[in-house]
């Protein structure tokens, strides 16, 4: 009995820290935070309808538009973000905002990084529409999108005026914010130093989980 009690406790103290898509528990890497603790929202705010969002089985879970974004309360400066998403269907599109204020679009007052379905979306996309790209500033190198239902692996580090955006290990952007000081009138949220993390709501649905940050000295 005190064997299997251990055991449990074991269990339920990892898979409090992350889980991974096979369902085993994953922990936090050393330096991270956990900023969702797969049970509530607390710690983050939306900008649109509050229904949209949602916890559900370690995850965030965007249902669909009409939720605007769903933001961190905490600002951050330098970091490392780490994240994974997937899509419950074709044709989706969202975005990671970095540095941005609660109010107005983060895409400009702040930065977006985009995440879509770049080989299911129905129109054309622009360069700078595809994943990985800082929406309407940097365009992304190719993607390796997964399978639909499958999760995707996103790593973001703003440091300073640079910005990398690695998916599924792969980098697809590496700017110096700096290069694009034609584009701050239009995007004052490139000059920003902090500012507030989120995840965006735009169609179909989207889940979001493991979403850990390093703040960077």
């Amino acid at each position: 009995m005190r064997t299997a009690l251990r055991f449990g406790v074991l269990v339920l103290a990892a898979c409090a820290a992350g889980v991974t898509a096979g369902d085993k528990p994953v922990t936090v890497p050393d330096g991270f935070t956990n900023i969702f603790d797969g049970k509530d929202l607390a710690g983050w705010k939306p900008t649109g309808k509050a229904d949209v969002w949602a916890a559900e089985n370690g995850a965030i879970v965007c249902k669909g538009g009409g939720g605007g974004w769903l933001l961190t309360e905490k600002e951050y400066g330098d970091f490392e973000l780490r994240c994974e998403y997937r899509w419950e269907k074709k044709g989706g599109n969202s975005g990671v905002a970095l540095r941005t204020p609660l109010e107005g679009d983060p895409a400009y007052v702040g930065m977006e990084i985009q995440l879509i379905d770049d080989a299911g979306w129905p129109g054309k996309l622009a360069d700078y529409q595809h994943t990985g790209s800082i929406y309407d500033v940097q365009p992304a190198k190719e993607a390796k999108n997964r399978p639909i239902g499958d999760w995707n692996t996103v790593k973001i580090v703003a440091k300073g005026r640079t910005v990398t955006v690695t998916q599924n290990d792969v980098e697809l952007v590496n700017a110096n914010l700096d290069d694009y000081k034609a584009k701050f009138e239009k995007h004052p949220g490139l000059k920003r130093a902090k500012g507030h993390i989120g995840f965006q709501s735009y169609n179909v649905r989207v889940e979001f989980r493991n979403v850990w940050i390093k703040e960077l000295k």
